[in-house]
């Protein structure tokens, strides 16, 4: 139901990611998504890969990196997919934090972080919702 997330903070400056993927490059660490999302002196670059490897690469180079769990839905690939589902946590007044997908085969990967971890683990039950662990992740790397 849900898969373990890096967050790795950098600096807004030249050169700062470059190190971060030269690192997991080096590790022989497959990235399978992330995302960055910046403000005017930091990015937040997300990644969805081997945790616990890439959590210790990072952290052995002194780069600064938490481990979070995320929820990661299995979607059809199909127009409209994510907004379907995102409405049943909106109906369940459950709020997003954050979200993005990528696709994985033939199926869309929705990775989303909710206000209301512990009831959003009730819709997705009660909905009879698809969803990817870690052990998924880690089979395809």
């Amino acid at each position: 139901m849900t898969v373990q997330q890096l967050s790795v903070f950098i600096e807004n400056k030249a050169g700062t990611l470059l190190k971060v993927l030269e690192l997991l490059k080096e590790a022989k660490i497959q990235l399978i998504a992330s995302t960055i999302a910046d403000t005017v002196e930091y990015g937040i670059y997300r990644i969805i890969s081997e945790p616990m490897r890439a959590y210790n690469t990072l952290k052995e180079a002194n780069i600064s990196v938490a481990l979070s769990d995320v929820f990661a839905l299995t979607l059809d690939n199909q127009v409209g997919r994510a907004a379907d589902a995102i409405k049943i946590f909106s109906d369940a007044k459950i709020g997003i934090t954050y979200m993005y997908s990528f696709l994985l085969g033939d199926k869309g990967i929705l990775i989303f972080r909710t206000d209301n971890p512990d009831r959003a683990r009730e819709v997705i039950i009660l909905n009879n919702l698809s969803f990817v662990a870690d052990k998924d992740l880690s089979s395809l790397i």
